[in-house]
């Protein structure tokens, strides 16, 4: 007998085992899978349309993107922070800010040093012996995370505004000026510049990772502006220091401290600014394993925050409008489950169907159509790479998202599993450039 014969032997016997085993479960557990599977599909059809009207409305309002301009008679002293943990890039992005064209004797550069690597101390305080505006501010243990270092380096910040950046962000030279100037106002707290990538067309993962951030700056944050109001995003933000002191300074622990504090913002009526014009350059995850473990935290650190205030914004004396868009930050996490739902339920409903009455070809006619049906946010998410003028990122986006995206999308899920049922998760330290 040959090979093939054996193989196809093997198969059949294999078919006929399934059939007979298949035949003793009862009809209505596939009516079951397969009506959950319907439920979720048209959830995840409403979802599609909801991210294509956001699209449109995006595309559509027009926008007052003038820039307030820096009161000369009157200028704050800023404190620049850059908190890291073993990023000897970190000396990139404090080289950017020595060179802002604000006034010299009106800013500082704190270091928050929270490093166990000493070789990464040693050069972050070679650097500042060798510059009078920078400061290092060690701690001995890194407790509560970022947030945790940033309350560290509130003690230490004269500042009336503080401006933060994560270790690998670029700043331009004129940064300062632009992010300060709309404080003027007292009833703006805080105030975010819009995220680019360096690294978005590297490889599949920073694709994904930068088409998630364009997707929420142009789409999200586009529409917010529209109704003056913002969200922070972790990273080339300014703060109004008087506020974050009053409202209880950062959350020790949260692993989304810009979303948890951009709610108390909200809640207590103050005001986050978008400046969509103003633009800093930063990096992308560009391992899978990073991308994978950035979104699993981001997930778990929004949703925990949104579980702390969501009550409180609701019954809290803002505007009914302003409830309703505050709670805008948590809708992109519901797509996740409705999509893990969907593969779960579809795969339950293809085994318990009786395979010997289905049609192959009308099921991959179905499938197809059941992913158009659904593909509202990578629509959305190819929209809003045109908007960035990243639109050549495209094809590597929508690859990415049938691969690693699969994945990362597991991942998610994890994260809000965690949050909605009180488990811990930790801090991961993602890899950045070496080059300084």
């Amino acid at each position: 007998m040959s090979i093939d014969q054996l193989v196809k032997g093997w198969v059949n016997a294999n078919i006929a085992e399934y059939i007979a085993i298949h035949s003793l479960l009862p009809s209505f557990i596939f009516t079951f899978f397969d009506g959950l599977f319907h439920v979720f599909l048209y959830a995840g059809f409403a979802a599609s349309l909801v991210y294509l009207i956001m699209a449109l409305s995006a595309a559509t309002i027009k926008q007052n993107t003038k820039e307030e301009v820096l009161d000369e008679s009157n200028i704050p002293f800023v404190t620049v922070q850059i908190p890291t943990r073993n990023e000897i890039i970190a000396l990139r992005c404090a080289k950017k800010c020595l060179n802002f064209d604000y006034p010299k004797n009106k800013y500082e550069i704190l270091i928050g040093d929270d490093s166990n690597d000493k070789s990464v101390s040693a050069q972050l305080k070679e650097f500042a012996s060798k510059h009078s505006k920078v400061r290092i501010i060690k701690r001995k243990e890194n407790t509560g995370f970022k947030p945790g270092n940033l309350n560290n380096m509130l003690k230490y910040s004269k500042g009336e505004i503080l401006v933060i950046f994560d270790s690998d962000f670029v700043p331009k030279k004129d940064f300062l000026k632009r992010i300060v100037a709309p404080f003027k106002n007292k009833e703006v707290s805080a105030v975010q510049a819009r995220w680019k990538f360096i690294n978005a067309d590297k490889n599949i993962s920073t694709a994904l990772g930068s088409t998630i951030v364009y997707t929420f700056h142009q789409v999200t944050l586009s529409i917010l502006k529209k109704f003056d109001m913002g969200f922070l995003c972790g990273s080339a933000e300014a703060i109004r220091k008087e506020d974050l002191i009053k409202y209880g300074c950062w959350k020790t622990g949260s692993l989304t401290e810009d979303i948890e504090y951009s709610l108390r913002i909200h809640k207590n009526g103050k005001r986050i600014v978008y400046l969509p014009k103003l633009e800093c350059y930063n990096e992308a995850p560009s391992k899978a394993s990073d991308l994978y473990k950035q979104q699993m935290r981001w997930a778990y650190g929004v949703i925990s925050s949104y579980k702390a205030h969501s009550k409180d914004i609701i019954t809290s004396n803002i505007s009914g409008e302003k409830k309703l868009f505050s709670m805008i930050g948590s809708f992109g996490y519901l797509f996740p489950i409705i999509l893990l739902m969907i593969c779960l339920t579809g795969f339950f409903s293809f085994v318990t169907h009786d395979i010997s009455t289905m049609d192959f070809g009308k099921f991959a006619f179905e499938t197809s159509r059941n992913v158009l049906l659904t593909s509202g946010l990578l629509a959305v998410s190819s929209f809003a790479l045109h908007k960035a003028k990243k639109a050549k990122l495209i094809p590597k986006m929508l690859l990415s998202s049938f691969s690693v995206g699969l994945i990362t999308t597991y991942y998610v899920n994890i994260g809000i599993a965690k949050a909605i049922f009180n488990k811990p998760m930790e801090w991961y330290l993602l890899k950045k450039s070496t080059k300084v």
